[in-house]
């Protein structure tokens, strides 16, 4: 049986005829990567770019394809073509911005303004709430059938991320937790957020919908350990990763 070769990043070699024909402000300095400088190319729109073998795929269905390294390269890569493509002008007096500090900085070309502007991250919640040994999931309409994930939200103003595990989880289910745990975070480049996990402990009761989510329910730990029994998220997640650590927890302390 053939198998397809894994998926990996294409790299433009120094010289490359088409880096020929960009500007310094095309360009964003990344770092080092496995010993080699590497840059990212924001191409213009008039630029057209094919590399014999390899093809152009959106990001977020090789999360669980790509080991860890290329995964973190091709995130800060996406996150920050994002953040120039939306601060093109300035947000203080409308004038036209340019690159400063290998593009990690968006400078007001007009002299009287100056506004700089940096790479922006959005902090969002992620949490699996827990009574004994059910948890509480809940599905979005546009996801695929019978897929139910942790519950999440993101940070407003003026919030703890305490204070936004409380609320969300409220806000979306009716459901009042009792004491919250920080857990992991994740990148999540889409398009510029960080998943902060969290572990919230709550008293199982009916579930009130506020319409943000198609459904929300508990489910008991034999339901999450049976294959097919639900669709939990894709495992390259951190939702993925709180729920498979509750449920390792609860498996080695059953009696």
């Amino acid at each position: 049986m053939s198998r397809d070769p894994p998926a990996q990043i294409t790299y433009l070699r120094p010289g490359h005829p088409v880096l020929a024909r960009l500007s310094e402000s095309d360009q964003v300095l990344l770092g080092w990567y496995e010993g080699r400088r590497t840059v990212l190319v924001d191409l213009p729109a008039d630029v057209e770019l094919t590399v014999p073998g390899s093809e152009y795929q959106e990001l977020r269905p090789l999360l669980a394809m790509l080991p860890p390294g290329e995964i973190e390269l091709l995130s800060l890569s996406r996150a920050l073509v994002v953040w120039r493509s939306r601060h093109r002008y300035c947000g203080v007096c409308g004038s036209a911005t340019e690159p400063r500090s290998a593009g990690h900085v968006l400078r007001c070309t007009n002299g009287a303004c100056g506004a700089e502007f940096f790479p922006r991250l959005d902090p969002a919640i992620i949490v699996l709430v827990t009574d004994g040994d059910h948890a509480l999931l809940g599905r979005q309409k546009s996801w695929p059938k019978g897929r139910y994930s942790a519950l999440a939200g993101f940070v407003e103003p003026g919030e703890s991320l305490e204070q936004t595990v409380a609320r969300e989880v409220q806000e979306e289910t009716g459901t009042r937790v009792s004491w919250v745990r920080y857990m992991a975070s994740q990148p999540w480049p889409f398009p510029a957020s960080l998943m902060l996990g969290f572990h919230a402990g709550a008293v199982r009761g009916p579930v009130q919908l506020d319409g943000e989510l198609e459904d929300a329910r508990w489910f008991g730990l034999t339901q999450l350990k049976s294959e097919g029994a639900l669709l939990l998220p894709p495992t390259f997640t951190i939702a993925r990763r709180l729920i498979e650590a509750w449920v390792l927890e609860q498996t080695n302390t059953s009696p």
